[in-house]
């Protein structure tokens, strides 16, 4: 990522010139590329029982499908480029369109995994260079309208995947099974690709700027040591490489954040800004982010299991199973959008845990109150939906009060981390719960792994809970988020602080 005082004419455009033709078309290719990304976050998770059948995937395999293309796309977030983001989004699409049918002819479950790692890698590509087309091609009172519609349906994007999944397996289509729910991105892939080749206008990169190669090795490593026992480390019974592996991976990141420090110090361009680093508020606020989609997405994909593994749901049906936490979410995210976070500020962020928490105890008594033989999606409904209430109050108003901590030339390095963090958290998070419920599924337990899973979720609340208190106690408006400084923020000269991610 670079951040650098330009006189940038994209960023403090000409009155006097037309606004690009094709720039709402250059839009609606973002919002499909970029959905079609984060959808795949979450769309096998519904394919366990079908990757066993077709693959023999185990618990450890189905817990790498879903968790390692989570991992590969939060370490390739803080990777900025040099090549222009026209020419690195259209590689990001192509490789990302080819990975998925790979992914999708895929012989073996662990071949499977390894389709999944390149996925992800290239669909770390599209995130930041959509942004930034979406930046180069409009201004003022358009860039934030278009950034109002970007951000909800990217949220839609990651909820509505095990709906999507269920509805593709259970379909069956052409007799392909679980391999539609990535050969769905094919035709939306080339359809994207032709209209961004065709539609988005060229602009040459900077050469000038070189990737941190050594700090994205100990981020992609550090990760990896990390991710891996916690896979692994309930299959194998937690040998002693596992916990190495573990204190191996604290150790990297601390490494890490030292790179970064004389990087800097070096005049050279660091991956991270090392400022943001030492602003406790931020360095906080990362924890929380990880804290809260490891949480988010773990409990997610628990729930899923409880009805295919627990009580035999088809994929389709599991996928609707999902529909009361998404339906939840989407509620709590508009009360927190539409009324409290500008209201109440901070508070926000503290009401919605505890409204999860509320739900997490409402959904511990409703399995514990459970018929095996009559049970339907509506026994756990209230609970789930209240759950999902709270979780949408703080996806709302999280980042921007996050950000809100950072100075205004830091917000492009600080977005890319936040994203890459959350995307880090919610493979960390696979690896936990997925361990805690199968743990307790070998025995047949699967209400039991559940309540171990509400147990690990409740204490991960808790914790946020308290870090919330050390946020500020306003957030960043939504524009700013995405790195559009206010016209105002201009000095005499006009220029603006210009920031590439």
């Amino acid at each position: 990522m670079e951040v650098s005082d330009v006189r940038d004419p994209s960023l403090t455009p000409d009155r006097t010139t037309e606004p690009y033709r094709w720039r709402w078309l250059i839009l609606a290719v973002m919002i499909v590329a970029e959905i079609m990304d984060l959808l795949d976050a979450s769309i096998v998770n519904v394919a366990g029982p079908d990757l066993e059948k077709s693959l023999g995937a185990g618990s450890v395999g189905l817990q790498w499908v879903i968790g390692g293309y989570a991992l590969t796309l939060g370490a390739g977030l803080v990777l900025g480029d040099r090549y222009g983001r026209r020419r690195m989004f259209l590689i990001g699409l192509a490789a990302f369109t080819a990975a998925s049918l790979l992914c999708a002819v895929a012989p073996s479950i662990e071949s499977l995994i390894v389709f999944r790692l390149l996925q992800g890698v290239a669909g770390a590509m599209l995130l930041p260079q959509g942004l930034g087309l979406l930046r180069e091609n409009f201004s003022g009172p358009e860039l934030t309208k278009v950034f109002a519609i970007f951000g909800p349906v990217l949220g839609l994007g990651g909820i509505i995947g095990p709906v999507l999944g269920g509805f593709l397996i259970e379909g069956d289509f052409f007799g392909l099974g679980w391999r539609s729910v990535f050969l769905i991105n094919l035709p939306i892939g080339i359809a994207a690709l032709i209209v961004a080749a065709k539609f988005v206008p060229k602009k040459a990169g900077d050469r000038t700027v070189r990737v941190d190669m050594t700090g994205a090795a100990l981020v992609v490593a550090s990760c990896a040591l990390l991710v891996l026992p916690l896979n692994q480390g309930q299959e194998n019974g937690w040998p002693l490489w596992t916990w190495l592996s573990m204190a191996a991976s604290v150790i990297g990141f601390a490494l890490f954040a030292l790179q970064q420090r004389r990087t800097a110090a070096a005049g050279r361009e660091p991956l991270v800004t090392p400022g943001l680093l030492r602003k406790p508020a931020f360095t906080v606020g990362l924890g929380g982010i990880a804290l809260f989609f490891g949480g988010l997405i773990g409990i997610q994909l628990v729930l899923t299991l409880f009805l295919q593994i627990g009580h035999h749901f088809t994929a389709g049906d599991a996928g609707l199973g999902n529909l009361p936490l998404a339906v939840g979410t989407a509620i709590g995210g508009a009360i927190s959008g539409a009324f409290l976070a500008d209201r109440i500020g901070r508070k926000v962020l503290q009401i919605g845990p505890l409204v999860q928490l509320a739900g997490a105890a409402v959904l511990w008594f409703e399995l514990d109150g459970l018929d095996p033989a009559s049970f339907s999606i509506r026994d756990i409904a209230p609970g789930v939906a209240v759950a999902g209430i709270g979780a949408g109050m703080v996806i709302a108003a999280l980042f921007s009060f996050i950000l809100a901590a950072v100075d205004d030339d830091e917000i492009g390095s600080a977005s890319g981390v936040l994203s890459a963090v959350q995307a880090i958290g919610g493979s960390i998070g696979v690896a936990i719960f997925g361990s805690v419920f199968f743990a307790q599924a070998r025995t047949s337990d699967f209400t039991g792994g559940f309540h171990r899973a509400l147990i690990v979720q409740a204490c991960l609340l808790v914790v946020f809970f308290a870090i919330t208190f050390l946020l500020p106690k306003k957030g960043r408006p939504e524009e700013e988020q995405h790195g559009v400084i206010p016209e105002t923020a201009a000095d005499d000269s006009g220029t603006k602080q210009h920031l590439t991610i």
